[in-house]
């Protein structure tokens, strides 16, 4: 049947039962606030504020609509919209159904929303009124978020669908820029409030939370910080890019906002501003800042603390796997290279070739689970038994932890470089290049070579000011001064700026395509 799937529960998650409660539907929550907490905003954006009791209604009466339309428990509904509270009330109708949501990136192309439609084949997919993938036709139904679809909801009642029970899949949570064959775990709702629970204790979410998402409702931290801080009670203070730096920062000022994520890249360009004339931080309500992705430079850290807010968090993990571990602005200035410790209720290992764990200092693959860890890719059975063995996650991560528990990146295990059959981990060359006081950022990649199979390219941007001054030859002399010499960069090339995904992660297979096999 079209949109629906066999759910077996022994292969997402079910049987390691929660640890923290029974199976309780996500969207409950929403009538225990619409009770409790009533007039309280659930949701804000620059044109509007919807309470609790109001947001729960558009939630139920959007359930009633999309059963209406035939959609039922452990169906699949890809959500194709922007970044409103419609998007959001979307995320908790399918979950009080029992449906999982198919994020899709309404930015993306008809051709990549298409890919993705015929592999996981949803019953229905919702898209903006203007949309073209609208009009593609498919096992799908195609259903526009107009205003026939308002005129719908608003007639549906709301009283006409009950929580599904059990614990139903209510996610599957895509990796950002699936656009080639798709991939991605079916994330059940207990797994999810255990994604929750990290939340909860490791980054302090609560009914006090007002969360500034500034970043895409497609990305999977977006959506669930957001989806967390409704789900408590809070706020989920919606203000979507694109958008100038100021801007951004004075709607939570004036919503005082309290948790706010973002990518590497935009928190570089919240460095960028002036300080404020009143000598204020730049935020100076928050009480985390966090991002995820790539490790600042230790002056941009200490710059963000000192000028921004001094409650900065790095956020460890994975859209598949959760989250796995946090370095806080209370870590000593010596793990400032590292992601941190464990979060909440995760274990992480460092597995060698034979998945034997390895003592600390030692180069591995990172591992991680816990309760709100996947299990298994939805329909790929050989990717799901490369990333899901024997109870752990494998994000795919080279690393390595200290005798103090921190953990430290090495890179992907795909991007090592193997230079005449030594194993060399890019993220140390990068990490030294990023100690030079003229460069910005840096990603070294693997460079095809007749005689040593792989050699070592960096590309590397540079202090605007210093890009006539600085040379390859300084940055390969500061190498040699801080790496053995089978480490050094074959070539040092300068780019204005690296090529990266929305969530800010460096695309290195755009660089490596601009290489040329090296044949001496």
């Amino acid at each position: 049947m079209p949109g629906g799937m066999e759910f077996d529960a022994t292969q997402h998650g079910q049987t390691s039962a929660n640890r923290y409660h029974g199976a309780m539907n996500l969207a409950e929550a929403l009538d225990q606030n619409a009770l409790r907490r009533p007039g309280a905003p659930a949701v804000i954006t620059p044109d509007e504020t919807i309470s609790h009791a109001a947001f729960r209604d558009m939630v139920c009466r959007r359930a009633a609509h999309l059963s209406a339309l035939g959609v039922a428990r452990d169906d699949i509904v890809g959500v194709n919209l922007k970044d409103t509270p419609e998007h959001l009330a979307a995320l908790f109708a399918l979950a009080r159904i029992g449906a999982a949501a198919l994020p899709m990136d309404w930015r993306w192309t008809v051709e990549e929303k298409s890919r993705l439609a015929e592999f996981f084949t949803p019953r229905i997919v919702l898209s903006e009124p203007d949309d073209a993938f609208a009009d593609v036709t498919g096992d799908w139904m195609s259903v526009r978020n107009d205003a026939a679809w308002a005129e719908d909801v608003a007639g549906a009642d709301p009283a006409a669908t009950e929580l599904a029970g059990g614990d139903p899949p209510l996610l599957l949570a895509l990796s950002s820029g699936t656009t080639g064959i798709p991939k991605g775990p079916l994330i059940t709702h207990n797994q999810f409030f255990s994604r929750f629970m990290i939340y909860f204790v490791t980054l302090g979410f609560s009914e006090r939370t007002r969360y500034l998402c500034a970043t895409p409702l497609y990305f999977g931290g977006s959506r669930g910080y957001s989806m967390c801080s409704v789900y408590a009670g809070g706020t989920a203070l919606l203000f979507p890019p694109p958008y100038e730096m100021t801007d951004l920062l004075a709607f939570g000022e004036a919503h005082a906002a309290t948790k706010m994520f973002l990518v590497p890249t935009l928190l570089r360009r919240v460095l960028d501003l002036p300080p404020r004339a009143d000598g204020k931080l730049l935020m100076p309500g928050l009480d985390m800042l966090f991002s995820t992705g790539a490790i600042l430079h230790a002056e941009e850290r200490d710059a963000l603390m000192n000028n921004v807010s001094p409650y900065y968090l790095n956020f460890y993990g994975s859209t598949d796997g959760g989250g796995a571990t946090a370095l806080f602005w209370h870590d000593p200035p010596g793990a400032a290279a590292s992601v941190g410790r464990p979060v909440f209720g995760a274990e992480i290992d460092i597995a060698g070739e034979d998945d034997a764990s390895l003592p600390p200092g030692e180069v591995g693959r990172i591992r991680y689970k816990h309760p709100g860890t996947a299990t298994g890719y939805y329909k790929d059975a050989e990717a799901s038994r490369e990333a899901f063995r024997d109870g752990w996650y494998y994000p795919g991560d080279l690393g390595w932890r200290d005798t103090e528990g921190f953990l430290y990146l090495a890179g992907r295990a795909k991007d090592m470089i193997i230079r005449g059959g030594v194993n060399i981990y890019p993220a140390e060359i990068e990490h030294v290049l990023s100690l030079h006081d003229t460069v910005i950022e840096s990603a070294v990649v693997a460079w095809p070579s007749k005689a040593f199979g792989e050699e070592i390219a960096a590309f590397v941007v540079v202090r605007p000011d210093a890009a006539e001054a600085e040379n390859a030859d300084a940055l390969l002399k500061w190498c040699g001064e801080n790496l053995a010499r089978y480490k050094l960069p074959r070539e040092i090339f300068f780019v204005d700026d690296l090529p990266k995904s929305g969530v800010g992660k460096v695309l290195k297979a755009d660089l490596t395509d601009r290489l040329t096999p090296i044949d001496d």
